[in-house]
């Protein structure tokens, strides 16, 4: 997956105005998910990554799983994640 990057001084700027209070968790996880730099909390960004998959993601998923969550995000593929049937829907 292609990621944007804005540079590290943007996403500090854009980190110091709380931009993350004013948008829907799937509006979060969007923009963090295709921005290299992080521009707000890690716990953020992972909470709105599950809201908006619908089921928990494991922390290291973020490393070894990136594009898979990208492409889940995007609804290119189920989730993989066998014991939540209801995680395979997508969730636009």
């Amino acid at each position: 997956m292609n990621r944007k990057s804005i540079g590290k001084d943007k996403a500090i700027e854009l980190a110091s105005t709380n931009w993350w209070e004013f948008c829907s968790h799937r509006e979060i996880a969007e923009f963090q998910l295709f921005t290299k730099e992080l521009a707000c909390p890690f716990a953020v960004f992972h909470e709105a990554v599950e809201k908006s998959l619908g089921r928990p993601v494991w922390t290291h998923e973020f490393g070894m799983n990136y594009e898979g969550i990208c492409k889940e995000f995007l609804c290119e593929k189920e989730a993989n994640n066998a014991t939540n049937p209801q995680s395979r829907q997508c969730h636009r």
